[in-house]
């Protein structure tokens, strides 16, 4: 008499149980230090953190967050992102929001960040678009989303391959590009190929956050960025604040502190040096709104994150500011 065969269900959770599993060894190798890990491969890092982050304001760049073990949580218009084994995040669009980590010495947060190569991206969203009649989405600035199977062995597979370093050059930036495919082709995928395509008023407040983001040293005025995206004053805020829910002097503020922090905290600059140099004229001015929005004096927000978090070396260059 044939055996009973155990159902599909039990198969894929044993199964997923298992990949989650190797993910997971694999990371705890790749990442065996507390802070970002650097890779072979331009805009991947991983990160682990032995310790829960508190509720701070953050500024990611745009960019996946793949979080193999623990929990992060962000808070942005009164809505909240998960992302953690089961969910990622995607940002097209840098938007300043709330974030707080679950992590410990015993089950550390360990997870893959990897910056968004707009030039792939936006040649695979064209190719999907052209090869599939799939629904059109709105443009979201940032989403989190479950993450399916097809993702997942995506991931696995190029955990894989970044333990040589021979695999890592060779065959990683081809996986990076498939997990580009299995985002864009996603649940949510279609909004991230409105998002990309640049298209409309989107397109036009995306430019002008990456004039913030560019120049936010310099003096930015809302008629200036108005008039660089064609729009009155008055549609350039609508928009604006549709896309990242602070009008444009609020999203420029927050931008400059948080280059400021990373100033002091990275590179060991004053307060009144760093205000100087991200745009305020007033250090005492500073002083005030670096308090207001993080809930701390700088030297005091420098000292606790030092002691919550551990820090990754300078980053390169690059036109968008990230908290951590």
């Amino acid at each position: 008499m044939r055996k009973p065969r155990a159902s599909t269900g039990d198969d894929t959770r044993s199964a997923r149980e298992e990949r989650q599993a190797r993910m997971v060894a694999l990371l705890k190798q790749l990442a065996p230090s507390e802070g970002y890990t650097p890779t072979p491969l331009a805009g991947v890092r991983f990160l682990r953190s032995d310790r829960p982050l508190a509720s701070t304001p953050v500024l990611y760049e745009p960019g996946i967050v793949i979080v193999c073990q623990g929990r992060k949580r962000g808070l942005w218009a009164d809505q909240v992102y998960l992302y953690d084994a089961q969910h990622y995040l995607a940002v097209s669009v840098p938007v300043p929001f709330t974030m707080e980590t679950d992590a410990s010495a015993d089950e550390p947060l360990l997870a893959i960040y990897i910056s968004l190569d707009f030039t792939v991206l936006a040649a695979l969203a064209l190719q999907l678009d052209e090869l599939t009649e799939s629904a059109r989405g709105a443009p979201v600035g940032m989403f989190s989303t479950p993450m399916d199977d097809a993702l997942a062995q995506s991931v696995l597979r190029f955990l894989e391959a970044m333990r040589s370093p021979v695999e890592a050059v060779l065959l990683g930036p081809a996986i990076v590009r498939e997990i580009y495919f299995r985002v864009l082709s996603g649940e949510q995928g279609a909004s991230m190929r409105a998002a990309l395509a640049s298209q409309g008023q989107f397109g036009k407040i995306a430019k002008a956050v990456r004039r913030i983001h560019g120049t936010f040293g310099e003096r930015l005025t809302v008629e200036r960025l108005a008039r660089e995206a064609g729009m009155s004053i008055p549609t350039f805020h609508t928009h604006f604040r549709a896309v990242t829910q602070s009008s444009p002097m609020q999203y420029l503020k927050s931008v400059r502190l948080h280059q400021a922090r990373l100033l002091m905290l990275r590179n060991g600059k004053t307060a009144s040096a760093a205000s100087i140099e991200v745009g305020y004229e007033s250090a005492s001015q500073f002083s005030r709104e670096f308090k207001r929005f993080f809930g701390l004096a700088p030297g005091d927000e420098v000292a606790r994150l030092k002691s919550s978090f551990a820090m990754p070396p300078v980053p390169d260059p690059q036109g968008w500011v990230t908290s951590h």
